[in-house]
């Protein structure tokens, strides 16, 4: 697997979450302005196949680089790309001068941030009828 770091939006990473969000979880609005000043991480497999994503931001709001939309296709998950994505997002933070990790995660995957390293702050919110709660991480230098 290889994971590569785009300073655009990549169709592929658009069609993966395309897959994810808005096919297979039933999100309405899953692109915004974020998507065009965001870092855009994407997974390959062997083949060169691109099989999942995530995005990087700086967020004022919350005063962090914050990671979003991570996605992988239904196939490959269960192969450990989801956290391969979270620590390159680390380490991409980690060479922006970033401190830690902040993240809005759906609360059904927070078990997996919570694997990573990641902790819970603040109340559960709901988007788009999907209830997330905001998770927090230090990042090792």
């Amino acid at each position: 697997m290889k994971i590569l770091v785009y300073h655009d939006f990549p169709a592929f990473a658009k069609e993966i979450r395309e897959k994810v969000f808005i096919e297979e979880q039933g999100f309405q609005s899953e692109f915004d302005e974020i998507d065009g000043r965001a870092a855009h991480l994407v997974a390959f497999d062997e083949a060169g196949t691109p099989v999942g994503t995530c995005r990087v931001f700086w967020n004022a709001a919350v005063g962090s680089h914050t990671l979003g939309r991570l996605a992988v296709l239904k196939a490959y998950r269960s192969r450990a790309i989801g956290s391969c994505l979270v620590k390159e997002a680390e380490k991409y933070v980690r060479s922006a001068g970033g401190k830690d990790m902040a993240l809005h995660s759906q609360c059904q995957a927070a078990a997996f941030y919570r694997s990573l390293g990641f902790m819970e702050y603040g109340d559960v919110e709901d988007e788009q009828g999907c209830p997330h709660i905001w998770m927090r991480k230090t990042l090792e230098p």
